[in-house]
């Protein structure tokens, strides 16, 4: 069986789209505005909004740093940054269990979610000039 790391590698990466940390990130942000959209209406310009940005930002970060690739600590910079993000939108997703927003098998489908970008995260820092 291939780990992420070595599926990611057989696969031709042609743009940032093709990278699958970039896939999941992007997917799990829309599924984030789509629970995000049953929150309590007093949460529209916080909780929600906190989500939505913080979960945006992790594939935005890896496009914006796929653009800028040829230079190492620009990239670098991007994918820490999305993994910051990824880091926040956890914490995000714990505060919308703990008001009850989410119920406990969605955060823990999405909080894996996010484990796994952040595995993804970490494997393509360590191991980005292969995609280039």
């Amino acid at each position: 069986m291939l780990t992420t790391v070595e599926k990611m590698a057989k696969k031709i990466v042609r743009t940032y789209a093709d990278l699958n940390v970039y896939t999941r990130s992007y997917e799990l942000a829309m599924e984030i505005y789509v629970y995000t959209k049953q929150f309590p209406k007093e949460e529209t310009y916080a909780l929600s909004d906190q989500l939505r940005r913080a979960s945006r930002s992790i594939p935005a970060n890896i496009a914006e740093g796929w653009a800028k690739r040829k230079y190492q600590n620009v990239f670098i910079r991007h994918l820490n940054d999305a993994n910051g993000s990824c880091e926040e939108t956890k914490t995000w997703l714990r505060f919308a269990l703990d008001c009850q927003y989410l119920e406990q098998d969605l955060f823990e489908k999405l909080l894996r979610g996010y484990n796994d970008v952040g595995a993804m995260l970490n494997a393509l820092m360590k191991r980005w000039k292969t995609y280039d």
